[in-house]
């Protein structure tokens, strides 16, 4: 597999879904990322040309019906490393017949990953190649390992947000869409503590964040993590149930809601591409 390394930071990518394998600090002898064990088979998903789950994983287009999984096809498709310099590695994917059949749009959709010192940026980039206007979103699923350290357990970490949160999370349906109304959660606090329990019900969902940096760490430990996630309106966290991970998830997107139309022109959270034009998002992670 294709691998980014440093004097500091190794990152092994697998052309699968360029997906991320490995986050190593090799100074440290600290991987980063989960193991992909039983609980939950991947490790870092790239999400696109949706998030989340369509109600009846259904969407329409100028009349026509369409069927998309969870998440979207690119997880699961093998792209191509059209770059790879001793510090970034670029992964592509374009449209294809196959493609086609359940998202008729012509793209390409490059997934770039690159090393400083010990960060590393993430970075989706989205080509409009066709002549109509494209609707698409995209986002991260990255899994972190917690505990990151022996000695402590899950409990011991928590997020800490760069900005005081007054946010309301957004609960899932027992098929994956998001209800009507808000439940009150984060109140007047930096910090959210860890707990295998909050997940039992699926994903927290976040619309309105206030900030733009959250960071995974323990008093109990010196290791940990920093996100940087500029232009991503929404957010989930999640993990399997007990499993020893959380996933930070900086959304372009979210799945339809419960009342949802169908219509991908008006889906909330979907993103317009006019022909010809290029979208970029990135989001950076410092490891400690």
């Amino acid at each position: 597999m294709p691998e980014l390394m440093n004097d500091k930071l190794q990152v092994v990518v697998a052309e699968k879904g360029a997906e991320l394998q490995h986050i190593v600090r090799k100074d440290l002898q600290q991987e980063y990322l989960w193991h992909a064990g039983p609980e939950w088979a991947k490790k870092s998903p790239v999400l696109f040309p949706i998030v989340g789950t369509l109600k009846n994983n259904t969407y329409t287009y100028k009349g026509k019906s369409y069927t998309l999984g969870r998440h979207g096809f690119a997880r699961d498709k093998v792209f191509t490393v059209t770059e790879h310099t001793a510090d970034q590695l670029t992964f592509t994917l374009t449209d294809s017949e196959d493609s086609l059949k359940v998202y008729p749009f012509h793209f390409r959709f490059h997934v770039i990953y690159t090393l400083h010192d010990t960060s590393l940026k993430v970075s989706y980039v989205v080509e409009n190649t066709g002549k109509d206007t494209m609707y698409f979103s995209v986002g991260a699923h990255p899994a972190f390992k917690v505990p990151l350290t022996e000695g402590t357990s899950y409990e011991d970490y928590y997020l800490h947000f760069n900005q005081e949160e007054n946010d309301g999370v957004w609960p899932l349906s027992d098929d994956g869409l998001i209800e009507l109304t808000p439940e009150p959660f984060l109140v007047k606090t930096h910090q959210l503590s860890l707990k295998h329990s909050l997940f039992y019900k699926d994903a927290l969902v976040f619309k309105t964040l206030a900030s733009n940096i959250m960071e995974l760490k323990s008093d109990k430990s010196p290791r940990g993590l920093k996100m940087q996630y500029d232009g991503f309106p929404y957010m989930g966290i999640w993990a399997a149930k007990d499993a020893d991970f959380v996933c930070i998830e900086p959304w372009n997107g979210i799945a339809d809601s419960v009342n949802a139309t169908g219509d991908i022109t008006g889906k909330e959270g979907i993103h317009i591409l006019e022909a010809g034009k290029r979208f970029e998002r990135s989001w950076t992670v410092t490891t400690y």
